[in-house]
């Protein structure tokens, strides 16, 4: 190891920056089209459910791994489980992290060019249908998808860079509290519109005649990729908290915080949505063409929008800077790079293959690989294969191989009382159990198996 390991130097640095990494687009992007597709309140209940019988007991794997061994995520199960192939779980999420950290960065390019689009009134084109139109003229371009990924990614790099200390965590105590800043904003606003009781009628309310399956898989697959599970980034992240970070307490907060992203996000849209008689369930195109039609019907319509893709930008840059730690941690610590060497050759790998993403919508259209453009292919290969696979891994990992002591050691608080050592004995049952049986399941589902 070429230099001294860091630590985050706060509590509020440690719920900032993992808060964080969970926190992007999955909430704020993601979960509205998909609550809006389920019906809404009862994919909410789904959701909350999933997240705290699957999400809190992986992410607390996640950590005992990174605390316990201060290491990379290869470095970790290299002194976990030497010589044996649990260790592979580590180059399924390095592999994951750059896939995704490859086309996750062409969308977030997407909020820059939109934040320009918004500070220019969309050029005095508000119907849905000539947003459609000037979304597909910008996506299709050849140039700037490219460079706005570009962008994004020298953005990555100018705080990842500067290490985990003065970067990482110095840049999420700034932009956490201004991403929840204009949530609140964002939310204020969305409950004074003459809609507002049935668009939070339709959040809120369940109707659990419109639970099927799929609307199961739907809630089990959001709660478990809103997390950012199965990566490594929370065993990346973990390595750095100190012996006295309490784990269930941050797993409980991390969880509760992501969630509490994705609510505010429905209160801001669904209010907005049905004010303006728009469609709940119009999917991904919500937020890139029926949102900024919505917002140029707002009293400072242009501020609105800029704002919100101000917050979908600061979104995918906390979580896209956590994708980007896992590779840099292992190449520094398993090949003895420096930091800035290690970043570089990250956000390298990351930016060619992200202008191919960005060009799967333009000249490179027809050049598909089992029928899915590049873009569609990573976004497959990590969402529906890798990331169930490395959370199915890490949950039979720590359930069953690791030594229970070990997990009691990184899991227990001292003198804990009975609450604490009962959560600790239902997390390690919903890591023996509950959590490889929904996996596998949204692992089975999402390779259409079933």
């Amino acid at each position: 190891m070429t230099e001294k390991r860091a630590q985050f130097a706060t509590r509020l640095g440690v719920i900032a920056t993992t808060v964080g990494s969970a926190v992007g687009l999955g909430n704020i992007w993601r979960f509205p089209y998909e609550a809006g597709v389920h019906g809404g309140g009862a994919f909410l209940l789904i959701d909350l459910f999933f997240i705290f019988i699957i999400g809190v007991p992986v992410v607390c794997a996640e950590f005992i791994i990174g605390r316990h061994t201060g290491a990379n995520v290869r470095g970790a199960f290299k002194m976990l489980a030497p010589g044996k192939p649990w260790g592979i779980v580590s180059y399924l999420g390095i592999l994951a992290s750059i896939l995704i950290l490859s086309f996750y960065s062409v969308v977030a390019g997407w909020t820059l060019e939109y934040i320009g689009q918004s500070l220019s009134d969309f050029s005095g084109i508000h119907s849905p249908e000539g947003l459609h139109r000037q979304f597909d003229i910008f996506a299709q371009s050849n140039w700037r998808p490219a460079m706005w990924t570009v962008i994004f990614l020298l953005c990555n790099y100018l705080i990842l860079s500067r290490g985990v200390q003065k970067g990482i965590e110095k840049m999420s105590n700034i932009m956490m509290p201004m991403l929840f800043v204009i949530l609140i904003a964002f939310s204020i606003n969305s409950l004074t519109m003459p809609s507002a009781a049935e668009g939070l009628s339709f959040l809120f309310k369940p109707d659990f005649s419109k639970v099927t399956p799929s609307v199961l898989i739907g809630g089990m697959g959001q709660a478990f990729f809103s997390l950012s599970l199965g990566l490594g980034c929370l065993i990346t992240y973990s390595s750095y908290f100190k012996r006295e970070t309490p784990l269930v307490k941050t797993a409980f907060i991390t969880a509760g915080l992501d969630t509490l992203v994705a609510l505010l996000a429905g209160i801001i849209i669904f209010p907005a949505v049905f004010t303006f008689g728009e469609e709940p369930a119009a999917g991904p195109k919500l937020v890139f063409e029926i949102l900024p039609s919505i917002f140029s019907n707002l009293p400072g319509g242009m501020i609105w929008s800029t704002l919100f893709f101000v917050l979908l930008f600061l979104a995918s840059l906390t979580s896209t800077i956590s994708m980007s730690e896992i590779s840099i941690a292992y190449f520094q610590e398993e090949f003895g790079m420096s930091r800035r060497k290690a970043t570089w050759l990250n956000i390298g790998i990351a930016m060619v293959l992200g202008i191919i993403c960005a060009l799967s919508f333009g000249m490179l259209s027809d050049f598909t690989i089992c029928g899915l453009t590049v873009f569609n292919l990573f976004d497959y290969l990590s969402s529906n294969i890798l990331l169930p696979v490395g959370g199915l891994i890490i949950s039979i990992f720590v359930g069953w191989v690791l030594d229970r002591a070990v997990v009691q050691r990184e899991l227990v608080t001292v003198n804990p009382g009975r609450a604490t050592i009962i959560c600790v004995r239902l997390i390690v049952f919903c890591l023996r159990y509950l959590a490889p049986l929904c996996i596998a399941a949204v692992f089975i589902f999402g390779l259409g198996l079933f």
